[in-house]
Parts: C-alpha cells; sequence; structure tokens
C-alpha cells in the first residue's frame, strides 16, 4: 500500500511506526481533566458526514470523549473553508484539500505549523473514481471514454468544491501520465467540459445528481462512491488507470472554545483505532500500519498534487477566477466562476 501514500512521504518504518503509536497512547493517557466534556464544532466539507457520525460515536466510548458534545456543519470544502475565515464558529477543521486549509491560515485561525506533525496534516487519503451505471453499460474504463460521442460526464463545480478541483487534476495529470503535453492535457479539459452535463456545489450534491439519474459517469472520490455502493445504490466503481491520490487536511483552530476536547478528537481520528474506522468508511488510511490492512485497487499510475506543482501553483494556473485556464473554459460555457 506504500504507493497510496503519496510524496508527503508518510511510509513510516515500523520503528517509527510504533513510536507514534506510542506517542497516541501517551496523550490520551494524560490528557487534561478538561479533556473530558465540552463540545466541539466540527466544520468539513460534504462527503465524511457518514464517516464522522462512526468516528464521533467511537471517540464517545473512549476516555477522552467521554461526555464531548458536537456540533457539525458540512459542505463545499471552498465554501466551508471561507466561511470559516469570516467568521463560522469551528474548532475542528477538515477540507478536501490543504489550499482551503491555507485560507484560514491567513485568517489566523489555524496555526501555520497545522501540517508538521507525523501525517503532515492529513488525515485520510483518496483516489479519483469513475461511477457509472450498474454494470458499465458504456463500457467505461479510461480516461478517454469519457470523451466520446454520446457520454455524459457530472463533476462539481471546481470554483466552489475542493472535489472538482482533484476530479479535473486528475484528468489534467492522467495525460501528462500517458506522455501527453501541457498544451494537450488543457485541450482535453477543454473536451471534457463539452461533456459535463452538471456542475452541483459539492462532491455529495453531485453524488445525488447522479443516483437520481442525470449523466453516464460521475467523477468523484473514490470513498464518496464506496459510500453510495453500501447503501446498495445501483452503481459501478471504476478505478481509471491513471489517477491522483487525494490528500485530506484536518486542525485544530487557535479559536477552538474547548482546545482539549478538540485537540482529543483530532488525535483519536489518527489512531489505529481511528484510522481502520476511516478505512472501513472507503477511505486510505495516512497510517501505513493500518493501511496494509485493506486492499483498496491499484491503479497503473498514481500521482500527486505536487508532480503537477502544488496547490498554490495549480490554483494559480487553473482556478484563478480570472485568468485560470479552467476559468476560461467554464467562462465560455456560460458557467459561474465565482469563488466559494
Amino acid at each position: 500500500m506504500s504507493n497510496f501514500l503519496g510524496s508527503r512521504a508518510r511510509v513510516l518504518p515500523s520503528s517509527a511506526v510504533g513510536l507514534l503509536v506510542a506517542l497516541f497512547a501517551t496523550c490520551a493517557a494524560t490528557l487534561p481533566a478538561g479533556a473530558a466534556g465540552g463540545n466541539v464544532a466540527l466544520v468539513a466539507y460534504s462527503t465524511p458526514k457518514p464517516a464522522f457520525a462512526a468516528l464521533i460515536s467511537a471517540f464517545a466510548k473512549t476516555s477522552s470523549g467521554t461526555g464531548v458534545s458536537f456540533s457539525q456543519s458540512y459542505g463545499p470544502s471552498g465554501t466551508q473553508a471561507t466561511d470559516v475565515a469570516s467568521g463560522l464558529p469551528a474548532d475542528v477543521v477538515n477540507f478536501s484539500l490543504s489550499s482551503d486549509m491555507d485560507k484560514v491560515v491567513k485568517a489566523g485561525l489555524v496555526s501555520p505549523s497545522w501540517d508538521s506533525g507525523p501525517t503532515k496534516g492529513m488525515v485520510t487519503d483518496s483516489i479519483v473514481s469513475f461511477v457509472v451505471r450498474k454494470g458499465n453499460p458504456k463500457h467505461i474504463t479510461s480516461w478517454a471514454d469519457l470523451v466520446k460521442s454520446g457520454v455524459k460526464v457530472i463533476t462539481p463545480n471546481p470554483f466552489s468544491s475542493g472535489s472538482a478541483k482533484w476530479n479535473l487534476m486528475a484528468a489534467y495529470g492522467a495525460q501528462l501520465a500517458q506522455g501527453k503535453s501541457q498544451t494537450a492535457a488543457t485541450s482535453y479539459l477543454s473536451d471534457l467540459f463539452k461533456h459535463v452535463v452538471a456542475q452541483p456545489s459539492s462532491a455529495s450534491n453531485a453524488l445525488q445528481t447522479f443516483l437520481s439519474g442525470q449523466g453516464d459517469v460521475l467523477l468523484d472520490y473514490e470513498d464518496d462512491a464506496l459510500y453510495a455502493q453500501r447503501q446498495g445504490e445501483p452503481i459501478s466503481i471504476v478505478t481509471p488507470p491513471q489517477t491522483i491520490l487525494i490528500e485530506n487536511p484536518i486542525a485544530v483552530t487557535t479559536k477552538a472554545a474547548d482546545p482539549a476536547a478538540a485537540k482529543a478528537f483530532v488525535a483519536f481520528l489518527l489512531t489505529p483505532a481511528g484510522q481502520k474506522i476511516w478505512g472501513q468508511q472507503g477511505y486510505r488510511p495516512v497510517l501505513a500500519s493500518v493501511a496494509k490492512q485493506f486492499s483498496f485497487p491499484k491503479p497503473e499510475k498514481l500521482f500527486t498534487i505536487e508532480s503537477l506543482g502544488g496547490w498554490t501553483k495549480v490554483n494559480g494556473s487553473f482556478f484563478d477566477p480570472e485568468t485560470g485556464k479552467v476559468a476560461k473554459i467554464e467562462a465560455g460555457l456560460g458557467v459561474s466562476t465565482s469563488s466559494g
């Protein structure tokens, strides 16, 4: 499973894993008395809501989670980050991508060193997958199939949704992975958008749009697709030959009303027990010791956002609302590029 953990070098040697487990165990055993009880305001992107239900339930059964209550807010990652920066109360924030975390760092609400821990601030991994009708009636197996005549695609709006940005960079990076030029890869994005029939505000809304009967294929987080499949939805999941590693960040805010409870919860999410629950919910664990317990599909080529220049460069080049490559494509289609 080491190839799933990305360029953040989170595949730890066994000795380091043991030290990390011991560290979490020590922290849990020495949490201040205030860690029991209190309230945690959790603000997250749209898809992990079902996973957090399981995680919060498990946390409540631990000594550090006894009596802790939660208020929860879920929505498009970019919009959630903007709302927190604008004053939405938050003790713990979990976004789709690190550039959304940067928004709240700039607002002084998360420490600039949020990504300095053993997992570099990441709590889960995933990949971009294709969600198709059960049995895959249009035989969609590759990125080239998405731009064939008659194929209708659904992906969220990249100017509100973190999922959409992952989807588009997966599509772009897949072209590069096939040996195509940057110009050809950008041209592919233009062709892809000609097949997009709906751009909902978030990954969760996009999934509901697809399940309502629209489109032939949905670009989505693998974990979101696995959740729908567990719910008995008539879908199939296709792992494209080339796709991107999705890395999801988490942090405790500097304005947390009950820092002890917030820190205890985030610590639990990164323990082997917490990571196992994430894995059971369809997310790829960030701890190698837990990841090896699961058998997620292995794409032929798994690349990272860092291999494409990192989110700062990518956001400027592709998603700037006025000058970005994707913004220009969207504007030509009459789609709003107003940033969430």
